[in-house]
Order: C-alpha cells, then sequence, then structure tokens
C-alpha cells in the first residue's frame, strides 16, 4: 500500500497500475488534480498550446520534458497539464522533501517526483530517471537547477537533462509557463495573469554527434533550453539571447541554427508562433 511504503521504495516503483507489477498509486495525484485544475481554471483561466507533441509519446516512449523555470507553480500547471493522460516524474532537489517536517516528501514521493542532491553528480537520481524513460515515463527536468529571478542562486545550464535523455535513449521535449512567475512578486499581492502551457518540438541527441563527445550534452541542453525560451517569449529561437540568459556558458548558436534549419526546417517555415 502507498501509505505504508518508504519514499525510497516509491522512487523506483512505476507510476499507476499497468497490472502486472506493484506500482505508485494514483489516487492522491488525482485527487490533488482534481484540486487544482479546477482552482487554476477558474484563477487564471490558462490555456495549452501543442499538447500533441507530449501526447505522440504516449504508449510508445519515454521522454525527457524540459522547462525554463521562473516560478514553483510552473510544477502546478506543467502537472494539471499533462494529467490524467500522461504523469510527469519530476526531479526535484532533495531538501524539497523534508520540507514539512516530511509532510512534502509524502506527497511528492506519491504523485511520482524523485529527488536529486543539488550541485552535485547524483548517479542515483540520474539511474532512476533513466528507467522511468524505459517504461514509456515522462520525466520532467529545470535544467537552470532553480527558479530565475526568485531563487537562491543564479541559473546555471545543467547538461544532466541530456545525460538522462541519452541514458534512456529518448528524445527532449521543450515547454514552457507563461506568466506564472507574475502570480506573486516580492513585496506584491497575489495577481491573476492570463497563464498559457505550450510545447515545442522534439530534441534528438543523435543530431549533435558531429560535435566533441565532451560538448554533445551541454550542446543538447543549450539547444533545447533556447527552445524553451522561444515559446515563452513567443519569438524565433535564433533571436533567443542565450549569451544574456547563461554567460558562463559556451556558445553554440552556430551549430544551433545548422541543425534547427536541417531538421525543423519543414515544420517550422511559414509558421508564426
Amino acid at each position: 500500500m502507498g501509505l505504508v511504503r518508504t519514499q525510497d521504495e516509491l522512487f523506483d516503483l512505476p507510476i499507476g497500475d499497468n497490472g502486472e507489477q506493484e506500482h505508485v498509486p494514483r489516487w492522491l495525484g488525482s485527487v490533488l488534480y482534481g484540486l487544482f485544475q479546477g482552482t487554476t481554471k477558474l484563477l487564471f483561466r490558462y490555456t495549452v498550446d501543442h499538447l500533441e507533441r507530449l501526447r505522440a509519446f504516449k504508449g510508445k516512449s519515454g521522454v525527457v520534458l524540459v522547462s525554463n523555470h521562473t516560478s514553483y507553480l510552473d510544477v502546478v500547471f506543467l502537472y494539471c497539464t499533462c494529467h490524467p493522460d500522461q504523469w510527469i516524474r519530476f526531479i526535484a532537489r532533495d531538501s524539497l522533501f523534508e520540507a514539512g517536517a516530511g509532510v512534502a516528501g509524502f506527497i511528492l514521493a506519491r504523485v511520482g517526483a524523485f529527488p536529486i542532491k543539488r550541485d552535485t553528480a547524483d548517479l542515483t537520481a540520474v539511474k532512476r530517471a533513466a528507467k522511468m524513460l524505459k517504461r514509456k515515463e515522462v520525466v520532467g527536468i529545470f535544467p537552470e537547477g532553480t527558479r530565475r529571478g526568485k531563487g537562491s542562486k543564479e541559473p546555471t545550464l545543467h547538461a544532466g537533462a541530456a545525460m538522462i535523455a541519452k541514458m534512456g535513449k529518448v528524445p527532449m521535449l521543450p515547454a514552457t509557463v507563461r506568466e506564472a512567475e507574475n502570480i506573486k512578486q516580492k513585496g506584491r499581492g497575489v495577481r491573476f495573469p492570463r497563464v498559457s502551457v505550450d510545447f515545442g518540438h522534439p530534441v534528438e541527441l543523435a543530431w549533435f554527434d558531429e560535435l566533441p563527445k565532451d560538448h554533445r550534452l551541454e550542446a543538447c541542453t543549450w539547444f533545447a533550453m533556447r527552445e524553451c525560451f522561444a515559446l515563452s517569449q513567443r519569438i524565433d529561437a535564433t533571436q533567443v539571447d542565450m549569451k544574456e540568459l547563461f554567460p558562463e556558458c559556451p556558445d553554440y548558436a552556430e551549430v544551433a541554427d545548422k541543425i534547427r534549419a536541417e531538421h525543423y526546417g519543414h515544420v517550422l517555415e511559414g509558421a508564426v508562433r
């Protein structure tokens, strides 16, 4: 039973009932979805664009869902968007599982999330994520590592998302949540902007094979995150200023533009975001 299992046991179980093996029970996730879905629709009138790009993986393949990160509510809106047809197994920093005297951990583990040790090469988390992907699950990652403009640390570009995708042998899918950061800003009351969620086109790691091995994962994550910011800002990816966003990261614009033209050209030609 989900109530008596330890967090570590739940981290390693598949989400939902597949009829053959033990699994993370869905009841708590479904209850929270019912509460959040109605509330967010009413208060923020949120909309979703291009959800079919995520649904295309259902039952066929796992996928690493990556997004820029401006608010804790990004998780709520992405969760509500994908549920109940697909569950996102979010990777969250390990300290969150200890918050509220362990209550947060109890909830997070039962909605499919699992921890990662911040600023370390956490192979346990990476291996868990790869197993989930091989079970055709969705793993959600915020490669910046913190909320931009709100976290205690400066956002940096972590290549772990691409590493997990490589180990799971699946693509990465860019996504964004617009306006969530404006719901609650420091020194201001709660506001109710119109929130929207958007999904981009899949990114394949094989596209970066011509680069030196020690640059492939970072370049792939850079590419995917540029797509996220393009979705967020409603501009073409070539217009995103990645040097400003990640000043310490190498600039992969030239190779990214070439790859994008080769693999996205037929779907982006004439498209209006």
